[in-house]
C-alpha cells in the first residue's frame, strides 16, 4: 500500500501535475481521481487549498481523505490578508477578532485530529499559529 498527500485546491483538480505524475506512478487513473475529488469538494469554495490524503492499494484501487484548510489559510482569508510580515513580533500583517478564531476552531474541529479536543484548547493553537504569522487578534 503506498500513501500519496497532496494539497489540491477545492473543484480544481487537474491530471496535471502534480497530481497526474504522483498518481501515474502508482498505476491509478489521474483523471479518474480529479472527477472524484471534483466532485466531493463542490460545495467549498473554489481555489481553497485541500490537504488530502491518498491510500493506493496494491491491486490499484484508491481511497482518499481529506481535511479542513491550513489553519494559516484559514487565518489569512479572516485577516483579509496575502501575505505575512517577515519580522514576527515587531511588525502586524493583519488582524482578526475572537469571533474569527473561534469560527476556525469550528471548522477546525470536524478534522479528525482535533476530534477528542475541547474547543476552548483548538482556539489557543490557532491563536498561537496568529502569533506566529504576525497576525493581531484583536476584541
Amino acid at each position: 500500500m503506498h500513501t500519496v498527500k497532496l494539497i489540491i485546491n477545492a473543484t480544481k483538480a487537474t491530471p496535471t501535475p502534480p497530481i497526474g505524475p504522483a498518481l501515474g506512478s502508482k498505476g491509478v487513473k489521474a483523471i479518474d481521481f480529479c472527477k472524484e475529488f471534483n466532485a466531493v469538494t463542490s460545495p467549498f469554495m473554489a481555489d481553497v487549498p485541500i490537504p488530502v490524503k491518498i491510500k493506493i492499494k496494491d491491486d490499484r484501487s484508491y481511497s482518499f481523505k481529506f481535511t479542513t484548510p491550513h489553519t494559516g489559510y484559514l487565518l489569512m482569508r479572516a485577516a483579509n490578508i496575502k501575505k505575512c510580515t517577515g519580522v514576527v513580533g515587531k511588525e502586524v500583517s493583519g488582524q482578526v477578532s475572537y469571533k474569527h478564531v473561534y469560527e476556525i476552531a469550528k471548522i477546525k474541529k470536524a478534522d479528525e485530529c482535533y476530534k477528542n479536543v475541547e474547543l476552548e484548547k483548538i482556539c489557543r493553537n490557532i491563536a498561537g499559529v496568529a502569533k506566529s504569522m504576525g497576525i493581531e487578534i484583536v476584541r
